[in-house]
C-alpha cells in the first residue's frame, strides 16, 4: 500500500487537502501590477511574492491573460528582483470578530492600527459579501435620528437608508460625519476612512469622533499612501463589518469616508491590468462595483437589523456632474449637497437644502412635517430667486406677500440649518424647531433674532 493510499485513509477524521499548489515566477512589474507565470489559481487567490532577502509581499490576484497571472500588490513592492518566487496562499478568509473590535482602529487586513493587542472574538467573519433577497428586506418605515437639525427636519432619514454626502474638499463632511457619529441613536457605527491623508486619520478619531463616540465604533482606515488593493479592502471590510453587526439585530450607521476614494482605487487597479478607459478616464468596472458596494447596506428582514449608510462623494471643482457622482446619485436613497458658498458664509454644517433631497422622506413622516419641510424649500427658493433684486433696494415691499414673508424668516431659516459642534438636537426637538421657525415672528421681535427654542449660534 502507498503511502497516499494510507493517508487516505484518515482523510475522513483530519480532513487532509491532498490538491498540489505549484509557485509561479514573477516575469514582470510595472508600476503597481506584478505579472507571474506557472500558477494555477484563481481570481481573489491569495499569492506571495518571496524576495532575495527572505521577505514576503502579499498580492492578490485580479486578473489572467493566456498562462500570465495579474496580481496586486496590498503593500509597497521596493526590493522585489525578476524571477522572484510567488507561492499561492489560499483564499483570504476573514477575521476574528467578538465584543472587543468596539472601540477599535483597523486597517483592511483586519490588523489593529492603535497600537494595542489583538481582540479576541469567537466569531469568525468570512469577507466574502453575502446579499439579500430584495423581496425579503424590510421596507424603510421609521425614521432615524441622527442628531442634526437640518437632516432630521427637512431631509429625514429612515432607518436602513443609503445616502450620499456631496462635498468638494474643505466644506465640512469630515465634521458632519463626526457629529453624527457621536449623535445618532445607533447601536454600532463602523467609520470607514478610506484614501484620505493620513494626518485626518488621528484627527478625526481624537479631534472629531472623541472617546463618547469610539466607545461604540470601529474605524477601518487606510490613508492615500496606501496601495489601491488596501484602500479597496478597507471599503469592503467595514461594509462586512457592519452587515456582521445587522445579522446580530443591531440597528448600525455606516459611514464611508469616501466612495469616490474607493471608485478611484478600482480605476487604478482595471487600468493597471489594461481595462479600457469609458468615461473621463473611469473603466466600466468600477461603475458596476458601487452598486455592488452600495446595495450591501440597508435593512435586513422585519424584525432584525438595518444599516443606515452615508458614503461621501468628493465633488471635483464642486461639479456635481463628474461621473462618480452621478452615478452614486443614481443609485443612492438620496442626497445632502454641502455648499463652499454657506462655509464660506460660516454656516456649519453647510448644508445645501435646496440641492438635496431624502428619497424616504415621504414615507416616513407625517403630512404636516412634509408639508412644513416644502414651505421651508419654498421660502429659501424665493429669497434666493429675488435676492439680487432685494440687494439692490429694487423690490418694493409688498410687491408680494411671499417675498415679503421670505425676507422676514430667512435669518430664521439660515440659522435654522446651522448648529454648533457640540450640539446635539433630537428628532422631536428639530421638528418642533422647524414648526417654530416657519412661524411669522410675534410683534415687537426684530426679524433676524432668532426666537425661542431656535439656535443662536
Amino acid at each position: 500500500m502507498s503511502l497516499l493510499q494510507q493517508l487516505q485513509g484518515y482523510r475522513p477524521a483530519r480532513n487532509f487537502d491532498f490538491s498540489a499548489q505549484a509557485d509561479g515566477r514573477l516575469t514582470r512589474l510595472v508600476g503597481m501590477t506584478i505579472e507571474a507565470v506557472g500558477l494555477n489559481v484563481s481570481v481573489g487567490h491569495q499569492c506571495e511574492v518571496i524576495t532575495r532577502d527572505g521577505r514576503k509581499i502579499e498580492a492578490e490576484v485580479v486578473g489572467f491573460a493566456d498562462d500570465k497571472v495579474y496580481l496586486m500588490p496590498i503593500k509597497h513592492v521596493e526590493g522585489v528582483q525578476p524571477g522572484a518566487l510567488v507561492r499561492p496562499k489560499g483564499a483570504h478568509n476573514g477575521i476574528r470578530i467578538g465584543p472587543g473590535l468596539l472601540g477599535r482602529v483597523i486597517n483592511g487586513l483586519g490588523q489593529p492600527l492603535d497600537g494595542f493587542a489583538h481582540w479576541s472574538g469567537d466569531d469568525f467573519l468570512d469577507f466574502a459579501p453575502h446579499t439579500i433577497n430584495p423581496l425579503h428586506r424590510h421596507p424603510i418605515s421609521e425614521p432615524m435620528d441622527v442628531g442634526i437639525r437640518a437632516i432630521n427636519a427637512l431631509l429625514t432619514v429612515g432607518r436602513g437608508q443609503r445616502l450620499g454626502l456631496f462635498a468638494g474638499s474643505g466644506v465640512g463632511k469630515s465634521v458632519l460625519l463626526g457629529m453624527m457619529t457621536r449623535f445618532s441613536k445607533a447601536d454600532v457605527v463602523v467609520v470607514g476612512l478610506v484614501g484620505e491623508r493620513g494626518r485626518e486619520v488621528k484627527e478625526f478619531i481624537d479631534h472629531i469622533l472623541g472617546e463618547e463616540g469610539m466607545r461604540r465604533a470601529v474605524v477601518v482606515a487606510s490613508p492615500a499612501d496606501d496601495a489601491p488593493l488596501m484602500r479597496l479592502r478597507a471599503s469592503q471590510l467595514c461594509t462586512r463589518i457592519a452587515e456582521y453587526y445587522r445579522d446580530q439585530g443591531k440597528n448600525v450607521l455606516l459611514l464611508m469616508d469616501s466612495l469616490t476614494r474607493y471608485a478611484q482605487a478600482q480605476r487604478e487597479i482595471s487600468l493597471a491590468i489594461g481595462e479600457p478607459p469609458a468615461t473621463k478616464g473611469y473603466p466600466p468596472s468600477v461603475f458596476a462595483k458601487i452598486p455592488q458596494l452600495v446595495e450591501r447596506a440597508g435593512n435586513a428582514a422585519e424584525g432584525e437589523g438595518s444599516i443606515t449608510a452615508f458614503y461621501t462623494v468628493l465633488t471635483e471643482g464642486d461639479d456635481l456632474q463628474d461621473p462618480i457622482a452621478d452615478a452614486a446619485r443614481a443609485i443612492l436613497d438620496g442626497h445632502i449637497v454641502l455648499s463652499r458658498k454657506l462655509a464660506e458664509e460660516g454656516i456649519y454644517p453647510a448644508i445645501d437644502v435646496e440641492a438635496s433631497i431624502s428619497r424616504a422622506m415621504p414615507n416616513i413622516v407625517s403630512e404636516q412635517h412634509l408639508a412644513s419641510m416644502q414651505k421651508f424649500k419654498q421660502l429659501l427658493s424665493l429669497h434666493r430667486e429675488n435676492k439680487d433684486l432685494i440687494n439692490i433696494g429694487a423690490y418694493r415691499a409688498g410687491s408680494d406677500p411671499n417675498i415679503d414673508r421670505a425676507i422676514e424668516r430667512i435669518p430664521h431659516l439660515r440659522n435654522f440649518i446651522r448648529q454648533g459642534l457640540r450640539e446635539a438636537l433630537n428628532y422631536e426637538t428639530s421638528c418642533q424647531q422647524l414648526q417654530a421657525v416657519l412661524t411669522p415672528a410675534p410683534a415687537g421681535q426684530q426679524p433676524g433674532k432668532p426666537g425661542p427654542g431656535q439656535n443662536r449660534q
